[in-house]
């Protein structure tokens, strides 16, 4: 799926194991010393509503804002920064999540955006903090909001994209925030995305091009300029795009990765075009800088290989990088600034701890834990996560990430005293990548016994171009063949058992599930498949309309449907014309209002399987669109899937009870096999 694909945002007693792990002989189990007593840690700690998320300081650092649960669902909420007893929820939503929340820059309002039932028609909200007031600003059905540019030097007003006009196309306005009016600045007439500098003058727009990349487009006085004064093909159309201009309007930062394969950080003369690479990493690409706040001018930038490393190019918070590199254990991030640059919100990543936010005041050099996510998990037996290079069979390195279940035994590098059941946990995108860090996935399906591996298959980012580009025209081969070698290494590291491996995903991983069962249909012991594409030429032919500037790049990636050839691979890539060969048991997770991956996608695999008498449990949500983001429906899902892995596996599994009544969950076939399921329907 494009970029920005929608993936993967309870107090309770632990449980002891309901299910005993897959069985040892005797012998290995005489042999080895009795596995530690791990109890079960209910998934609404995983999965429930977070205690507190998203936490964002106000840049005149008066106030903290978050998301947190009110009456069972996330709103944004508010508190002076120096007295946080007096929080108070600012919105109501009563059903649909809000999952995070921004400021306007004279600190007045805190903005937010959000769709109805997962359709991705996203509007844009905004409250007023000392009334409480809101406004729904861009109250158009069938309309898609783009925020364009929002600078600390206009406290006013912010530019939007609308595309309620051409639904291909997203039309600049300049929306006041105090009235709401919206004034037309540029009317689009085919560009794909714009960039505005710190006066909230648009100086760019971009364009897809014939080779499946981008042209840029300088504007005047909100005139596209005819000519485009850079051009960036499709081998570097993943890894090359503008980040923003100095508040002088000077300077114009980029990640480029044209003359190089990682992509590195530069900035360019915008009088004479000159560029200066600011900083570059052979390993990974840099697809970030850290700017201050008032003039815009690069400070530092992170860049991810095997795990985030944050570095500093400013001498003014070289200091404060160090210190906080010094201080925090675990990986962090710098969410949000103050415009006095007095104060910084840090997220730490603990990995084997639930995250945390701090304040960290620069005067007093002083780091202070603001919140804990979800504290429920605090001392919880969350277990490491390793990073590992793999080889692929053709020599490409794949950064890896395995997690091993405590009661394993696991060494420092993840090998379990002896192989144990695991589940292949692959990305979505395909164009994004797995990172280390905390995750609720690994976490929890280690509590039931299983090594989780996730893989940055080729065509993952933040490898380099050549990485990313070695996935053209791979779906289901290459990229499907990257997956086995990570299972196989699995194998022969001792950390899996062959005939006990998993495969999970969602939107592009639910494409890799049905691959892999019908493609591969011995390999797996079974498969989850959320969201995810069965026929591709289904799958192209029903992408949102504003996704018109990407339709060229998805097919030169993935087979353009409308050449002989193209037809023929997209043919042979589509699982669901071998839906005949699927054996192994599947349990399919859809959004009914899923814009990316229509749920016609889900449907017919189904009836496929159906019409040849094969086993699928299909569960299909009516309020949910690309993922589920309401926690009752992430639940019930994943209740009936870890009873599924319990069968498929041997793991242990906390029994599904009553976690579908609360939920829409709508199972449409095969509840018969899914261990649990038709006694929770009857539940529910």
């Amino acid at each position: 799926m494009p970029p920005n694909a929608l993936s993967a945002f309870l107090p309770a007693l632990l449980l002891t194991a309901a299910l005993p792990l897959h069985a040892q002989t005797a012998a290995n189990a005489a042999a080895q010393p009795p596995a530690p007593n791990v109890p079960l840690i209910e998934r609404a700690k995983f999965f429930g509503n977070p205690t507190k998320a998203s936490g964002r300081l106000s840049p005149d650092g008066r106030w903290l804002s978050w998301v947190a649960p009110r009456d069972g669902v996330l709103n944004l909420w508010v508190a002076p920064l120096d007295k946080p007893e007096q929080a108070r929820a600012l919105t109501n939503e009563r059903t649909r999540p809000i999952r995070s929340g921004f400021w306007s820059p004279d600190s007045k309002t805190l903005l937010y955006v959000n769709d109805q039932g997962g359709d991705e028609n996203f509007r844009l909200f905004g409250v007023d903090v000392a009334t409480g007031a809101q406004k729904s600003y861009t109250p158009f059905e069938k309309t898609v909001v783009r925020i364009i540019g929002i600078s600390p030097k206009v406290q006013d007003r912010i530019l939007v994209g609308l595309n309620n006009r051409d639904p291909r196309f997203h039309d600049v306005h300049s929306l006041n925030l105090a009235t709401g009016e919206l004034k037309l600045v540029l009317k689009n007439e085919g560009y794909g995305s714009f960039n505005a500098d710190r006066d909230l003058n648009l100086r760019l727009a971009s364009r897809p091009n014939a080779a499946g990349g981008s042209d840029y487009f300088r504007i005047t006085d909100n005139q596209v300029e005819a000519t485009p004064i850079v051009s960036v093909g499709l081998e570097d159309s993943q890894t090359t795009a503008p980040l923003g201009y100095t508040a002088d309007g000077k300077t114009l930062y980029w990640v480029d990765a044209r003359g190089r394969d990682t992509a590195a950080l530069l900035a360019q003369d915008v009088a004479t075009g000159q560029t200066t690479v600011v900083a570059q990493d052979r390993r990974a690409d840099i697809t970030e800088g850290l700017f201050d706040p008032v003039t815009g001018r690069v400070q530092g930038y992170a860049v991810s290989y095997l795990k985030s490393e944050a570095v500093a190019l400013d001498p003014a918070i070289k200091a404060d990088i160090e210190f906080l590199n010094r201080e925090i254990q675990g990986q962090y991030t710098i969410t949000s600034r103050t415009r006095a640059d007095d104060k910084w919100l840090v997220a730490v990543d603990a990995v084997t701890a639930p995250p945390a936010v701090h304040l960290y005041d620069r005067k007093a050099r002083k780091l202070s834990l603001l919140y804990v996510s979800r504290p429920e998990l605090v001392g919880a037996p969350l277990v490491p996560m390793q990073a590992h290079e793999i080889k692929s069979r053709d020599g490409l390195t794949l950064v890896s990430y395995l997690s091993v279940p405590a009661q394993a035994q696991p060494d420092a590098q993840g090998k379990p005293r002896q192989p144990v059941p695991m589940v292949l946990m692959v990305h979505g995108g395909p164009w994004a990548r797995d990172d280390y860090g905390y995750n609720s996935y690994h976490q929890w399906l280690a509590n039931r016994g299983y090594a989780v591996l996730s893989v940055n298959f080729r065509g993952s980012t933040g490898f380099g171009k050549s990485f990313t580009n070695a996935g053209d025209l791979q779906w289901g081969r290459k990229m499907h063949d990257d997956l086995l070698d990570a299972v196989q290494w699995a194998v022969q590291r001792g950390v899996a058992q062959k005939d006990k491996v998993a495969i999970m995903g969602g939107s592009y991983g639910g494409y890799a599930v049905l691959a892999g069962l019908a493609f591969t249909p011995k390999e797996f012991a079974c498969g989850v498949d959320i969201v995810g594409p069965s026929n591709l030429f289904t799958l192209l032919g029903t992408i949102p309309p504003y996704w018109e500037a990407f339709k060229k790049q998805l097919y030169r990636r993935m087979g353009d449907p409308t050449t002989p050839e193209g037809q023929a691979l997209l043919k042979e890539r589509s699982p669901l014309n071998f839906a005949g060969n699927i054996e192994r048991p599947l349990l399919i997770g859809q959004g009914a209002n899923d814009p990316r991956v229509n749920v016609a996608e889900s449907d017919q695999i189904v009836d496929a399987m159906k019409a040849r008498n094969i086993p699928v449990t299909y569960i299909v949500f009516p309020d949910e669109g690309h993922g589920f983001a309401r926690p009752v429906n992430n639940i019930a899902f994943n209740a009936v899937t870890e009873n599924f892995l319990a069968r498929c596996l041997g793991g242990r599994a906390e029994a599904i009870g009553d976690t579908l009544k609360p939920s829409t969950a709508q199972v449409r076939h095969g509840a018969e096999f899914a261990p649990g399921l038709k006694e929770a329907m009857a539940v529910k």
